[in-house]
C-alpha cells in the first residue's frame, strides 16, 4: 500500500527564482485575488508554486485545472515529474502565461496528483 501524495505548499505568486549555488527558492510577490478595470482581463503572468511529498518513488502526472464551477474545470496544466522517494520534497514550479478570466467571480482551482485531487482552492477575480 502507497500514501497518498500530500500538498505541502500552494501560493500565487508573480516570480520564483531558483538560486543555483544553494538550491533555495526565493518566492516573490505572492498574491490571493487578481483586480481588473474591465472584463474579459488578461493576466499576463503569475507562477502556481506547489510542494508535494509523500510520492511514491517513480513517475507521476499533475494536473492543474481551473473554472467557474464544478461543471466547467478546464486542465491548465498537465505535466510530469518524478519523485526519488516518499521522503522527497519536490517543488513544481508552474508558470502562467496570458491567463484570460471572461468575467469576475471566484474561480475554481483544483490540484490532482495521478488523477487523485489533492487541492481545491479558488482565485478571485474582481
Amino acid at each position: 500500500m502507497h500514501s497518498k501524495p500530500q500538498l505541502l505548499c500552494w501560493l500565487t505568486c508573480d516570480g520564483v527564482h531558483l538560486d543555483p549555488g544553494s538550491g533555495k527558492h526565493t518566492i516573490l510577490g505572492v498574491f490571493s485575488n487578481i483586480k481588473a478595470q474591465r472584463f474579459p482581463v488578461t493576466h499576463p503572468f503569475m507562477v502556481w508554486f506547489l510542494t508535494l511529498t509523500d510520492c511514491s518513488s517513480g513517475q507521476h502526472k499533475m494536473k492543474i485545472s481551473m473554472g467557474l464551477d464544478p461543471t466547467t474545470m478546464q486542465p491548465l496544466i498537465e505535466r510530469p515529474f518524478e519523485s526519488q522517494s516518499p521522503l522527497h520534497r519536490i517543488n513544481l514550479i508552474n508558470e502562467i502565461r496570458n491567463l484570460t478570466f471572461p468575467t469576475p467571480g471566484d474561480y475554481s482551482l483544483v490540484v490532482e496528483v495521478d488523477e487523485e485531487p489533492l487541492l481545491a482552492t479558488n482565485l478571485t477575480v474582481n
